[in-house]
């Protein structure tokens, strides 16, 4: 690993698992599943799920360290942080998680548990790593599941840190939470191992797609996706101007761009399209003194590619290039309507670059907003409620932003419509992603 920052050898021997080691991990898994963490009551659950929060607040700046120096990421304190409160969150839910009854006229009263589906795996990505990894780890403890982690080889450290840590201080019982090095192999092992019972994804469509078929050929494990995003923001002639500007710069330089729900694709209103064009790239510019670099030179070279291929096809309104000679920064780059089928407009960047459109009217952006394999995050910036709650019916995407986008609430489920992916994550739908519902009916009658 050489740190994105300045070229410097970061890392240069982490060890990938191989058959035997995904082998012996399910095994260690299964045992501890059956055994010792079977046991423990949800409200104990609850309490472990506390104690494994203290712990990363105690290892803040460690695990911190570990993650972000891989890939150059700025504030990676704060996602430790968030990644606490996730735990804490899903320790609350592990005993108010409620089941169901019916009313017994028909001679059966019908009882309805959610019990554990026992394997699972969690496969995540470097660009949030600490934070999805608890975003999977939270719900799978909740309900009495066990989890094996297998991050980005990009970023493995700081997962592997939080899985010793966890059996070694004796918060939770060895195999129940652990974590694997590796590459896609070992991600590949995991999703067609017949003793895993889920896989929770997070990544690229292409790597969804070999997880779902894996899953499918394997023993039908359950699967969420979470998947890529090539959000829409819709800014009206009526909005708060000022907020529709900082939302649209802050939406594509967070994490320098490398955000699944970056609103990348950002239509304006005609009548206002010059004014909020000329504060949107000079907000643009003046971030590029904030931005941490992309995460690796594989990732500057993808960005840079999308620019190399539609070069002449559309109009570069600032940006465009790297940024200086050392490290792998990349200018913020705003394209002015490019054509539809260009692919800065159409595939996920994954970088500070943002497409800037114009629309006459609600269903004009409607049609362009929709007309895309994506639906993950959308925003609509107006002061009209009524056009507000009327256009979020009709986009195509799983969360939608009213004078704010390309944000979350970890209390509200969070996932996409068509290719960006399929179930939920965060809220209780979570929870019924990590859970079996097994129907009792018992007969009042004999």
């Amino acid at each position: 690993m050489g740190s994105p920052v300045d070229d410097s050898l970061f890392c240069d021997q982490v060890q990938y698992a191989a058959a035997q080691d995904v082998d012996l991990a399910v095994e260690s898994a299964e045992i501890a599943f059956n055994g010792p963490w079977r046991k423990f009551t949800a409200a104990q659950r609850g309490e472990a799920l506390s104690k494994l929060a203290v712990m990363l607040l105690e290892h803040k700046e460690e695990l911190a360290y570990l993650d972000a120096t891989a890939i150059g990421k700025l504030g990676a304190e704060t996602e430790v942080e968030f990644a606490a409160s996730i735990l804490r969150y899903y320790a609350g839910w592990a005993d108010k998680y409620p089941g169901e009854s019916f009313p017994g006229e028909d001679g059966f009263v019908k009882i309805v548990r959610h019990e554990p589906l026992g394997v699972c795996a969690g496969i995540n990505p470097w660009n949030g790593p600490i934070a999805t990894m608890c975003l999977k780890i939270g719900p799978a403890l909740a309900m009495g599941n066990v989890i094996i982690l297998k991050p980005s080889e990009k970023t493995p450290l700081a997962s592997n840190r939080l899985a010793y840590l966890a059996s070694e201080t004796g918060i939770l019982p060895p195999g129940v939470i652990q974590s694997l090095s590796g590459d896609g192999a070992t991600g590949a092992m995991l999703a067609s191992h017949m003793k895993v019972r889920k896989v929770s994804f997070t990544g690229s469509v292409a790597t969804g797609k070999k997880i779902q078929e894996a899953a499918a050929k394997s023993n039908l494990k359950r699967v969420t996706l979470e998947l890529g995003g090539k959000s829409p923001s819709g800014i009206f002639e009526d909005c708060s101007f000022d907020n529709a500007v900082c939302w649209s710069v802050f939406a594509i330089t967070q994490i320098t761009g490398q955000a699944c729900f970056a609103a990348s694709r950002v239509y304006v209103q005609e009548s206002i399209a010059e004014k909020f064009i000329e504060a949107f790239t000079k907000g643009m510019k003046e971030k590029m003194k904030e931005l941490g670099p992309l995460a690796d030179k594989s990732q500057l070279s993808r960005v840079s590619s999308f620019i190399q291929n539609d070069a002449g096809r559309t109009k570069i309104l600032v940006g465009g290039k790297q940024h200086g000679n050392e490290g792998c920064y990349w200018e913020p780059t705003v394209f002015y309507n490019p054509e539809k089928d260009a692919q800065v407009y159409k595939e996920e960047i994954f970088g500070p670059v943002a497409c800037v459109s114009t629309f006459k009217d609600e269903e004009d952006f409607l049609r362009l907003a929709n007309d895309s394999e994506f639906g993950l995050m959308a925003g609509v910036f107006t002061q009209d409620i009524n056009r507000a709650m009327r256009i979020s019916s009709r986009l195509d995407s799983g969360v939608v932003g009213i004078n704010c986008v390309s944000t979350i609430s970890l209390q509200t489920p969070f996932g996409g419509s068509k290719q960006s992916g399929i179930g939920r994550e965060m809220g209780h739908y979570a929870l019924r992603s990590f859970s079996e519902p097994k129907t009792v009916l018992i007969n009042m009658n004999y």
